[in-house]
């Protein structure tokens, strides 16, 4: 029902994720009760994880990373100064908002909500409308913002669960060592040897075209696998990988990627119904005006100070600011983190759950409904700025003008894919409009 009208509910600002999270509510334990599953099941994190992670690898693939080297510097901000500043500024609004909620269980909450969602903010990254600079920078704090937290968050639960062995800074280098340290480690061999095999398979023509996409999805999980493996973050390895793996098979479009970007999105479908059915239903009795007021600060004021303080001195006006300030969606690294968290029988878990859960359904909502007629009032005060600076003969662009390489969107064919390929030998060819072999299912 929502594939059918998907294109005129997308034109309404109706998103998938808000269609799925209201069928989770009607179909959950607060609705008719056809779902009940335990929020806290291995089956639901493992399903929400991988979600997660196909829909970073296959982001990642389209990254140029050459052109990302020389335009690093709003990326490297938002991921240096603003999630960092997002945690501790987290941490005092929990302390200050739960006056009775332990200091440990404070940080806690803060570094399950500091990351912001790849696949919530997509709908804006696509958005040609949107200055390329602009684009480049959330949709690499997106894909990287998960592997920072994820070792603050490890602490904290540790410190929450009086678990925590050594001191708390030890921990903390410990923990991001290994997490980035392997995550990276495992993206960029996985990477790496599967963008390889690919790009051999193509030039000696051993590849049958069908296999294409069933490669691409193996690579994607062993990148995920590896990391855990080895004890580091799977979604630092996955959006590595992607990238690595791009970069030398020479490979970036639907022609690899389309199998794994449409499990990401299905898988993601579930994940959000299942947010609404067990998430919501579970929590609903715990969400109180202090739920709700934390939650309303977290996506607002928690996150848009830090990026405030992070675009400092870089020329970026401040409707830009503000603009990238709001759009840092919460959504499936926090609920990822909140499953783990139950999991593991967090002491005090009502008011943590529910804040989780309050911040990232409004997130859904709220940045699903304004991200058009955001996206149209900043594109026209973007381009009356842009006209009276060329009216006025300025030489210098606009800090978010400046030339910026933006890949590929999600679902949309790379124009170039064909000619940049080499090939294969024997291969049947390529449709110009979606780079997927003529005579073939496009899931391979």
């Amino acid at each position: 029902m929502y594939g059918v009208t998907s294109r005129p509910l997308d034109r309404r600002g109706i998103t998938s994720a808000m269609t799925f999270v209201t069928l989770g509510l009607v179909t959950g334990a607060s609705g008719f009760g056809w779902l009940d599953v335990p929020l806290d099941s291995a089956v639901v994190e493992r399903l929400t994880e991988l979600a997660l992670v196909f829909l970073l690898f296959s982001d990642s693939v389209r990254m140029d990373l050459k052109a990302l080297r020389h335009s690093a510097a709003w990326p490297s901000r938002l991921l240096v100064i603003a999630i960092p500043g997002t945690m501790v500024l987290g941490f005092v609004m929990g302390l200050v908002v739960f006056p009775g909620m332990a200091v440990a269980s404070a940080f806690l909450l803060a570094t399950m909500l500091c990351s912001t969602d790849a696949a919530l903010g997509q709908r804006v990254v696509d958005d040609p409308r949107v200055p390329p600079r602009v684009r480049q920078a959330l949709d690499v704090e997106s894909g990287f913002d998960d592997g920072i937290a994820v070792p603050f968050f490890l602490v904290a639960l540790d410190l929450t669960m009086a678990t925590l062995v050594g001191g708390v800074t030890s921990a903390v280098l410990t923990n991001i060592a290994a997490q980035i340290g392997w995550g990276l480690l495992a993206g960029l061999s996985t990477g790496a040897v599967g963008g390889l095999a690919l790009r051999q398979a193509d030039r000696r023509g051993w590849i049958k075209p069908e296999w294409r996409q069933a490669v691409t999805f193996a690579i994607a999980i062993s990148a995920y696998a590896v990391a855990v493996t080895l004890g580091g973050s799977g979604f630092i390895a996955a959006f590595v990988g992607g990238m690595v793996f791009g970069a030398v098979s020479g490979q970036h479009g639907l022609r690899t990627t389309y199998l794994t970007e449409e499990v990401g999105n299905v898988l993601a479908a579930v994940t959000w119904m299942g947010f609404g059915a067990l998430a919501i239903s579970a929590v609903w009795h715990d969400i109180t005006w202090k739920v709700v007021l934390y939650a309303v600060l977290s996506l607002t004021v928690v996150r848009m100070v830090p990026v405030a303080i992070a675009m400092l001195r870089t020329g970026a006006a401040r409707q830009t600011v503000a603009f990238m300030g709001w759009f840092g969606p919460r959504g499936l690294a926090s609920v990822v983190f909140l499953l783990l968290a139950m999991e593991r029988g967090i002491p005090g878990s009502g008011d943590i759950a529910a804040t989780v859960v309050a911040t990232v359904g409004l997130s859904v909502f709220l940045h699903g409904l304004t991200a058009g007629p955001l996206v149209g009032a900043y594109h026209r005060w973007f381009t009356r700025q842009a006209t009276r600076a060329a009216a006025a003969g300025c030489k210098t662009p606009l800090a978010e003008g400046k030339a910026t390489v933006v890949p590929r969107t999600r679902r949309h064919p790379d124009p170039n894919e064909d000619s940049a390929v080499p090939a294969a030998r024997g291969s049947r060819a390529t449709t110009a409009a979606d780079g997927i072999p003529l005579g073939e299912s496009p899931h391979g």
